[in-house]
């Protein structure tokens, strides 16, 4: 963890943020009393996507029984599986 004073920071921002572009945290301090952090981003994860199944769901609301709207849909599902 670095440290910089608040003249530091306002005169030589650049220095801080390659700091903090490191990984590095850096505590701001006025009069040797820390007042901030400057702290680097938080790696994002991402989740991954899953389609939901609207065939099954269909079915399970109207059966088995085929109707245009279900069968439209399987249909396009069976031209492009994803």
């Amino acid at each position: 963890m670095k440290t910089a004073t608040i003249r530091q920071v306002r005169n030589d921002l650049g220095t801080v943020l390659e700091w903090v572009a490191q990984g590095e945290e850096v505590t701001i301090v006025r009069r040797r009393t820390p007042v901030a952090r400057i702290l680097p981003p938080r790696p994002q994860t991402t989740a991954p996507v899953t389609m939901p199944d609207f065939a099954r769901r269909a079915r399970a609301i109207f059966g088995r029984k085929r109707t245009h709207l279900l069968q439209a849909l399987l249909d396009e599902r069976e031209e492009r599986p994803w």
